[in-house]
């Protein structure tokens, strides 16, 4: 799924409320303030969806898979997804979690 296909979705359930355009508008003022908080370090939760978390890996000491050698993989913010258990239980029906 796209954001194209969001705003598509978007428009035909609201379509006579917003214009084409207004729910592509939404569907990118949505993802550039998720982009805008994630990247100030900040987690966002979507109840019954899950949580982006940003987690911080420390600079640590790795190898050089070609030559071997010791080298310093620096420290960086990576991005996670951790689904909430009302998505979890949709996705794997009968499943006891």
């Amino acid at each position: 799924m796209t954001k194209a296909d969001l705003a598509r979705i978007l428009y035909e359930k609201l379509g006579e409320k917003m214009t084409k355009k207004d729910a592509a508008d939404l569907v990118n003022i949505l993802f550039d303030e998720m982009k805008h908080t994630l990247a100030g370090g900040k987690n966002v939760k979507i109840s019954g969806f899950g949580n982006f978390l940003v987690k911080t890996k420390q600079a640590r000491v790795g190898r050089n898979p070609q030559t071997g050698k010791p080298m310093t993989i620096n420290g960086r913010r990576v991005l996670s997804f951790k689904v909430s258990q009302v998505l979890k239980s949709e996705l794997n029906p009968g499943s006891a979690d």
